[in-house]
């Protein structure tokens, strides 16, 4: 936005980045999600103004090459292909699927959702719904953006727009309203993500005060900005959007989706399956009288429903095995392009040409 539509305005990346994040420590004092929920239906329809505009504007002028060639793709004829593209290894493979995870995946989190609605029982109803909604605007889009653009399609799509000439104009309004859609889903992840570090860590292990005390207000004002400063930091020192999202997709969004449900499943199975009838728990005291304990319990619990925990430990098995070939992806992939591109950790060069 800053280039301008003749090209002479400039504005670091790295700076355009510590806006970013010094907004973030302005808003992140938002504690609950109740005051974020206009803003999170608000940045649900821009981001559709986005996507119907990409739609159109791709069709209309040629790929962002600048942007593409930061990810090693030469300039060319566009190429299309209905199965896996052709050339590509197991990385680049790897890589895709764990940026379909990244924009699909979290499902552990949405207890924390649940938990701070009036009636979390109707969660459901709005996850069928967004599940639905989602599904459907990602692969139209897909779709229809792969179509014109081929092997040159940028994972943040509107910025496949080329920045000159009269599709600047284009370009700079997914630029401008995806800000603001960007910075809003960034404050309900961040709010989510330090509710469940604080509780499960802080409160739990270090016995800090709920965050509704005076105390914990005051600590949500320390923790906000150093949560976005941790995430300012790997932003601008990874400044790689797909190996980025790919890295974080198999250490973090895979395994709250694949990995831990099924193995949690398990273990609840195994502890409710092992009590015998003549246990008994006092809700008075929190003391449970067991009649035995160790491994023989678990095999126990374990066996009343042996097809199902089997399953449920081989698929999170499978999870883990993907995670591991999506962080050996990501990983060789930003090497890579540390290795064969001009980007560099914390530069002044937009990443996307």
């Amino acid at each position: 936005m800053a280039l301008g539509k003749n090209g002479n305005g400039y504005i670091c990346f790295v700076v355009a980045q510590v806006v970013f994040t010094v907004l973030g420590f302005l808003f992140g004092q938002i504690r609950t999600l109740q005051r974020l929920s206009w803003l999170s239906n608000l940045a649900i329809w821009l981001n559709v103004i986005v996507i119907i505009m990409t739609m159109v504007v791709v069709h209309e002028y040629p790929p962002n090459y600048a942007a593409a060639a930061t990810n090693g793709i030469e300039r060319g004829p566009v190429v299309t292909s209905a199965g896996l593209p052709p050339g590509k290894g197991l990385m680049d493979n790897i890589n895709g699927l764990m940026n379909c995870v990244f924009a699909y995946g979290g499902a552990t989190l949405f207890n924390e959702l649940m938990a701070e609605m009036r009636r979390p029982m109707d969660f459901w109803k709005g996850f069928i719904c967004a599940e639905i909604f989602i599904y459907c605007v990602y692969l139209i889009m897909g779709m229809v953006v792969y179509n014109a653009q081929g092997q040159f399609t940028y994972p943040v799509a509107f910025q496949g727009i080329p920045g000159v000439g009269g599709a600047y104009n284009w370009q700079t309004l997914g630029n401008a309203i995806s800000f603001v859609s960007a910075l809003i889903a960034a404050l309900l992840y961040g709010n989510i993500g330090i509710k469940v570090v604080y509780a499960s860590l802080f409160r739990d292990v270090f016995k800090f005060p709920p965050l509704d005390t005076k105390k914990g207000k005051l600590i949500w004002v320390a923790f906000a900005p150093i949560y976005w400063a941790l995430a300012f930091v790997v932003a601008a020192g990874i400044p790689q959007i797909a190996n980025l999202t790919s890295f974080v997709g198999a250490a973090c969004i895979l395994q709250f989706s694949y990995t831990f449900p099924p193995i949690l499943q398990v273990g609840y199975n195994c502890q409710k399956d092992a009590m015998l009838d003549t246990e008994r728990f006092d809700p008075a005291t929190g003391v449970a009288e067991r009649e035995d304990s160790g491994v023989k319990r678990w095999i126990r619990g374990y066996m009343k429903k042996p097809f199902k925990n089997s399953f449920d430990v081989v698929y999170a098995t499978g999870a883990l095995a993907t995670a591991g070939l999506g962080l050996w992806a990501s990983i060789i992939g930003m090497h890579n392009t540390f290795k064969e591109t001009a980007i560099t950790p914390f530069s002044c060069v937009n990443p996307a040409g």
